[in-house]
């Protein structure tokens, strides 16, 4: 089966900046891969793209075409957004702390290290070296933390953890003849978190500039007009001011290419004039931001800002998880909130100003919000610690996850959007059942307590628990939904409740190891059950009185699955094997040896290679498809795999990731990273004299010393916990380190060719119909979302036709074409052309219609009810026809 990945959910955000592109598009950082949030429709998409590790800086391009992401590793990626593929690749020789893109497009200004960057931006053209490195400015004592462009693409601001500021010229970037040194900014004396240009409203030219430290202190930069004209041709031959002071000779403003904004004038009798005498960048008012007595602690540090140009405003947020919303240039508070207790580690504007934007690395948390209604447009979160279990409802169209962190989400599979999340668990989430008429939720948990959860009114309704208390790790349900039974890890039983009396019926005991497996028969009232006493026992709880048939293995069983129709038994044991058992005449069917398969990459504390490892190669999972022909397989390593069940033969093997950040992704470690203290990655090299490293080394590390803790250093291990194939059989989900993964044969990327046509107007729809290319002429007419030409372009499509032009629409507009027909059908006289239309829709797109029905709804819902009035009033007309026949029939055999 050609499956592929097609989204990433339950996954938190870790940090890096976030960016708004087209007004409503959110781009983030998850993990290696990146996530598009359309805030307008409530949809994300993660792209199919993978970095070397952890994405640490992204940025788009003013058109919001490309994306460029930077990893931990220094490794960029240039990404078409539009078509979600990789166009090149470059890696830079120190760590990236901000990338920027030039208004117009043209360059990319990239703060590596101690060096400021300016590389020609690359297109879709194929090139042998499509980067180019134009100039590297290497002015700054530390590390350039902060980027800015003007308007005009003219000038660079760079703000540097030296507590400084610098302004580079770049108006001579394309013939190199760049001044060699920048005018600095002075006085800060914390590290320089934000430097903006700010617009005069009037003139549109740049008029001042603001630099925002990390200390809560805002500097405002004032430029001075004066009434002397500039010599125009004193820019390139005067030598440029010598840096180390803000005082120094510029005059004339900042208009929207930048002409003229650093030339220097002189007075008449030749000498430079002074500065706080004559005008020119000032340091106008020194501000701080958060005052101590606000929240009645320590003052905070800023670790986030941005600035909108249009609106002069600007944002920050604290370490202390308060973020502030001030008007300028009069530093005017508009708001002073606290969003959390941790500090806000990305905060940005939307290209309106009207959203708000932030981010908390510690909570895995973004949120929108609209600061003039003061309400909240997007509030997603995922999972903070690993998902440990998956539960499909029954039509394929909710996505049920439980965790570490004691949630129980639900999300909505065609969004990727989590629309109601419970937490009323006290301990990890181990197990989730979907119940069969799809509106109810069970949760078994190591809390002692099995809930069963009401999707409509979004509660827990029932919770079953037990005389003494116990940990529950499987979970299963009838197929009637009367019984529920839950496996322990502790007593070692199987406990039995009545789901509508919420009454303890029976307790099952034999078992002599924790019961991880537990299932129904998809045919009859039998229950398996999986135990790591090297046993899986059949249980028949209704006619047999609790009878029990028991198949031994020479290894501990980790997990127990029945194939779909009931005539097969899966289970994994620890020395990497799956055995395949009837269940109704107890023989052994077959058996697959997968260690080889399963055997995954070194972690960095093993002593042996991945070869020769023993560890980690075993199936902790497993699912059967939909027709029970193969079988899904993870375990603790980065592969799933795909075994055809007739033939034991490996069909295929999908790589959850390639994210180095994560141990046990490599195969062979490098040799070089191996010290006598140990690995080199493991070694707390960071400087304690600064924050950063303080942060690294104490509050980020503080249980990786103490007895039982993982000798990483906390270090994600690779793994898939759980597998689940939706009933559909389109598409199964993995829970695994990094999130939800969700793979599918459905190609949910269908590309638009109109999405690269300017000239989408009424003008081209007429024109398409003129040259007799219906398709062409819906598609345009569908991306109006005129209801005339829509119309007008359905009726201009043949009969024949139909077929043809009904599979070239993409899925995206299937509702405006539904909602079209089912006007046509309440007033139009052609029958059955429409009705033709709407079959080759069903059959065309039926899957996709299926699997967004919910967002479909309205518009089936209005196609039912005008067929449903069309065949009534058809029904009865057909009816009177056939008594007046039968009528007029019996008078002429009378006469």
């Amino acid at each position: 089966m050609n499956y592929r990945f097609q989204n990433l959910l339950g996954a938190p955000y870790r940090g890096g900046n976030a960016i708004v592109t087209n007004n409503t598009e959110l781009i983030s950082p998850v993990g290696n891969r990146v996530s598009v949030t359309d805030l307008i429709k409530s949809q994300t998409l993660t792209l199919p793209v993978q970095s070397s590790s952890n994405i640490s800086r992204i940025a788009a391009s003013p058109d919001g075409v490309f994306l460029l992401t930077v990893d931990e590793n220094r490794r960029c990626l240039f990404i078409n957004l539009r078509r979600r593929v990789v166009l090149h690749r470059i890696s830079f020789k120190h760590p990236v702390n901000a990338v920027k893109f030039s208004p117009d497009g043209a360059f990319i200004a990239v703060a590596t290290g101690k060096l400021l960057q300016i590389w020609r931006s690359p297109g879709f053209k194929k090139e042998f070296y499509p980067f180019e490195l134009v100039r590297t400015f290497a002015d700054c004592d530390e590390k350039i933390t902060a980027l800015d462009w003007s308007p005009g693409s003219s000038y660079l601001l760079a703000g540097s953890k030296d507590l400084t500021a610098r302004l580079f010229c770049m108006e001579k970037l394309k013939s190199n003849k760049v001044r060699d040194k920048p005018f600095m900014f002075l006085g800060h004396r914390d590290t320089v978190m934000g430097v903006f240009f700010g617009v005069d409203k009037k003139t549109s030219r740049v008029c001042k500039v603001y630099t925002i430290a990390r200390d809560c202190f805002m500097f405002s930069w004032a430029f001075k007009a004066s009434e002397v004209e500039f010599d125009e041709m004193k820019v390139e031959t005067s030598e440029p001011p010598s840096p180390g002071t803000p005082d120094r000779d510029s005059e004339g403003n900042l208009e929207g290419d930048d002409t003229g904004f650093l030339k220097k004038r002189k007075d008449y009798d030749g000498k430079e004039s002074n500065l706080d005498e004559e005008g020119g960048y000032l340091r106008k008012r020194k501000w701080e931001l958060l005052r101590k007595d606000n929240f009645g602690q320590a003052q905070a540090k800023l670790t986030a800002c941005d600035y909108h140009r249009g609106l002069d405003m600007v944002v920050v947020g604290f370490s202390n998880g308060v973020f502030g919303l001030y008007q300028m240039p009069d530093f005017v508070c508009i708001h002073l909130l606290s969003i959390s207790r941790e500090k806000i580690t990305t905060a940005v504007f939307n290209e309106l100003g009207n959203w708000l934007t932030f981010g908390c690395a510690k909570l895995g948390q973004l949120l929108v919000w609209e600061w003039r209604s003061e309400t909240y447009i997007v509030k997603q979160q995922g999972h903070y610690f690993d998902v440990n279990c998956l539960a499909y409802s029954p039509d394929s169209q909710l996505l049920a996850t439980g965790a570490d962190d004691n949630k129980v989400k639900v999300w909505t599979v065609s969004s990727g959007f989590c629309f109601v999340t419970f937490t009323e668990h006290t301990n990890a989430v181990t197990a989730l059942h979907f119940m069969g008429n799809n509106h109810s939720l069970l949760s078994a948990s190591l809390d002692g307590t099995v809930r069963a959860w009401d999707l409509f009114r979004y509660r827990n309704f029932r919770t079953f628990t037990t005389p003494s208390a116990r940990q529950f790790v499987s979970l299963a349900a009838d197929l009637s939904g009367e019984v529920i039974c839950a496996g322990t890890l502790d007593s070692f039983e199987i406990f039995v409740w009545s789901m509508k009396t919420g009454r303890l019926l029976d307790i099952l005991s034999g078992h002599e190891g924790p019961v991880h497996g537990l299932m129904f028969s998809p045919s009859n009232a039998v229950l398996a059950s999986s135990s790591w006493d090297r046993t899986v026992r059949l249980w028949d709880l209704f006619e047999g009185k609790g009878a029990v048939e028991s198949f031994t293995h020479t290894h501990d069983v980790l997990t127990v699955v029945y194939r779909p129709d009931g005539r097969q038994l899966a289970c994994s044991t620890l020395d990497g094997q799956i055995h395949f058992w009837d269940p109704i005449d107890g023989i052994l069917m077959y058996t697959i040896e997968g260690r080889r398969d399963i055997a995954g990459g070194r972690l960095m504390t093993d002593r042996r290679s991945a070869a020769n490892s023993s560890s980690g190669k075993c199936f902790t999972t497993l699912c059967y498809s939909a027709d029970g022909s193969y079988i899904l397989a993870g375990g603790s390593s980065k592969y799933i795999c795909m075994y055809d069940v007739a033939d034991q033969v490996l069909l295929r093997r999908f790589q959850i990731t390639h994210n180095l950040s994560l141990d046990g992704v490599l195969d062979f470690l490098n040799s070089k990273n191996m010290t006598e203290a140990g690995p080199l990655d493991l070694i707390n090299d960071d400087d304690s004299d600064v924050e950063e490293g303080v942060d690294k080394q104490t509050r980020g590390n503080l249980g990786h010393d103490l007895p039982g803790s993982m000798p990483n250093n906390g270090r994600p291990v690779v793994r898939t916990k759980c597998l689940r194939l939706a009933p559909t059989g389109r598409s199964f989900a993995a829970s695994t380190t990094e999130g939800v993964l969700v793979y599918s044969i459905d190609d949910t990327f269908i590309f638009d060719p109109t999405d690269l046509d300017i000239d989408v107007t009424p003008e081209a729809v007429e024109a398409a119909l003129n040259e007799d290319q219906p398709s062409r002429a819906l598609l345009l007419s569908l991306r109006l979302n005129a209801d005339n030409l829509i119309k007008k372009s359905i009726f201009a499509v043949s009969p024949v036709d139909i077929p043809a032009v009904a599979s070239s629409v993409p899925q995206r507009y299937l509702q405006r074409l539904i909602d079209a027909l089912a006007d046509l059908l309440e007033s139009c006289a052609h029958l059955e052309f429409i009705l033709r239309w709407c079959q080759e829709l069903c059959k065309v797109h039926g899957n996709s219609i299926q699997q967004n029905s919910r967002n479909l709804l309205p518009a089936l819902k209005s196609l039912q009810k005008a067929i449903t009035r069309i065949h009534q009033d058809l029904s009865d007309t057909c009816s009177s026809n056939e008594y007046m026949l039968r009528y007029l029939c019996s008078t002429s055999s009378k006469k």
